[in-house]
């Protein structure tokens, strides 16, 4: 699986980059993250519990960060035993594009997965990933930039359902005017 995108995060590329590399931000922002530990500066260990479709497993994995360029990216390569639900393994390239007041978070990822995961299909993996990646961004820019009391307002009123359909909605206009993020930005050399 190989999923590139572009998230644009309303904080400072040095808050969004400080963010990335606090091991208890990473907790908060990583769906179903039970734990993580920094083991060596370029070295981290974590315990994720996910729901893929029918299977639900506890990974347990080793995540290097090399190419460390502050506060413009890094690339990650990760491992993850989930039992006897299968194994993950992959990569992603990272990096920090300065757009006025905010940060364009870009990346580039490619997974595989093995056992009983991998039988599941291509099409549920995806979807479990985007998911996992949009509720991942959500949640890092509520960290370094809180939203705003309407935008709370809002979603309270609203339900958990609707605000991601509105937040769709929202990101298929603005790539239908040439807007968003959807795609990378900038050098990944940095």
């Amino acid at each position: 699986m190989e999923m590139i995108g572009a998230q644009r995060v309303n904080a400072p590329q040095q808050a969004v980059w400080e963010a990335l590399n606090d091991t208890e931000v990473l907790r908060q922002c990583i769906p179903g993250c039970e734990s993580i530990t920094r083991v060596s500066p370029t070295n981290l260990e974590a315990l994720v519990t996910l729901r893929i479709g029918p299977v639900k497993t506890s990974f347990k994995g080793a995540v290097t960060l090399s190419d460390i360029n502050p506060p413009n990216g890094y690339t990650i390569k990760g491992e993850g035993n989930g039992g006897s639900a299968g194994q993950a393994r992959g990569g992603a390239k990272v990096w920090l594009v300065r757009e006025g007041g905010a940060t364009v978070l870009n990346y580039a990822v490619n997974a595989e997965v093995s056992g009983k995961l991998a039988q599941l299909g291509a099409r549920l993996i995806d979807a479990t990933a985007k998911k996992l990646a949009d509720d991942f961004f959500e949640k890092l820019g509520d960290i370094v930039a809180p939203p705003t009391a309407e935008v709370l307002a809002i979603r309270e009123a609203r339900g958990p359902f609707i605000w991601r359909l509105i937040k769709a909605l929202v990101r298929g206009i603005r790539r239908l005017l040439g807007g968003g993020t959807s795609k990378p930005t900038g050098n990944p050399a940095g």
